[in-house]
């Protein structure tokens, strides 16, 4: 099991990939959300924006059911994300990385994940 901050460490390469995005495929594809990460075996949730800017830093919260885009994957798959070990629809399709959101919303995601 990964520790806390290996998951925000985590979270935060996966944000840093948004910025090789191209700025305008950016723009193109995402509409402001609110994204949650609850890391169940870490008992966290994190909590951040999507913009066309990017990512707003990453919060600790209590209860994010409030948010947009809801994720759900232990600390492991998340740092395995993170490094490039696992693929995110691998991770999906194997029940690794569970997605809540519109299906609007997921169409935009696979844009730019």
């Amino acid at each position: 099991m990964a520790t806390a901050q290996e998951a925000r460490s985590a979270l935060e390469r996966i944000a840093a990939r948004l910025t090789e995005v191209d700025a305008d495929d950016l723009a193109r594809h995402v509409v402001e959300r609110t994204i949650s990460c609850r890391v169940p075996d870490l008992g966290l949730i994190f909590l951040t924006r999507i913009h066309e800017d990017g990512l707003d830093d990453f919060q600790l919260v209590d209860d994010a059911d409030g948010a947009q885009v809801r994720l759900t994957v232990n600390s492991d798959d998340l740092v395995a994300l993170a490094d490039d070990e696992l693929h995110v629809a691998k991770a999906w399709a194997t029940g690794r990385l569970k997605i809540e959101a519109s299906l609007g919303d997921l169409l935009r995601l696979r844009k730019i994940l």
